[in-house]
């Protein structure tokens, strides 16, 4: 980046970006702004209002869109994507409403070249193959079974029922004065070789684990 000085004196500010590497940061650095932006305003409808003629968004439309920006928001270890430009792959485990939102959600959606993609979960082996794994309200139960199973693969866990974070999970969702708002577990992020952003966890309701 160069600040250059107009001959009026006024400072004008010039990206001049000269290499790959750098266009890539630059476009990085403003879907993180978007995407937090967006974060923002889905945590602050209240109740789903939208106002005027537009539709006011469910609850499972709401985690879906949080969903797609977690993905701005957290990194992956080194060698987490065999390739430059493999997917982002987000993956959900049980019965819930939430697929049909979120594949609406990330549709043509990408970040720093990446694509955001369903990954179809079949059975446990599946879980490994994503770098975002939603677990619904319906698999309480098994929480323990499930979260032991990749607690310590580069997994960004997210769930939506109470006991979620203690369990281990590393993003809980909960609900608080009508709203869809979230909960951190940064020493669920560590063991999984995760780094959340700052930003991120500013928007949060409440973040363990601190150094």
């Amino acid at each position: 980046m160069s600040w250059e000085k107009s001959p009026g004196g006024f400072d004008r500010r010039s990206f001049l970006i000269t290499t790959g590497n750098s266009q890539t940061k630059t476009k990085r650095f403003f879907e993180r702004i978007a995407g937090l932006a967006a974060i923002f305003i889905l945590l602050t409808a209240a109740d789903g209002a939208r106002g005027g003629d537009t539709p006011a968004l469910t609850e499972y439309q709401v985690k879906a869109l949080c969903l797609l920006n977690f993905t701005k928001y957290a990194e992956w270890p080194a060698g987490t994507f065999a390739r430059a430009d493999s997917p982002i792959a987000i993956g959900v485990v049980g019965g819930t409403k939430f697929e049909d939102g979120l594949k609406k959600a990330v549709e043509g959606k990408t970040f720093g070249g990446r694509k955001i993609v369903i990954q179809n979960i079949a059975g446990a082996e599946d879980w490994s193959k994503c770098q975002v794994l939603f677990i619904s309200a319906s698999e309480k139960n098994r929480f323990p079974e499930i979260l032991d199973h990749v607690k310590s693969i580069p997994i960004l866990t997210v769930g939506e029922a109470d006991g979620f974070r203690k369990e281990g999970g590393i993003i809980n969702f909960i609900t608080k004065d009508g709203k869809v708002r979230f909960k951190i577990n940064l020493e669920a992020a560590r063991l999984a070789q995760l780094q959340i952003s700052s930003k991120l966890l500013s928007l949060a309701d409440d973040v363990t684990g601190k150094p």
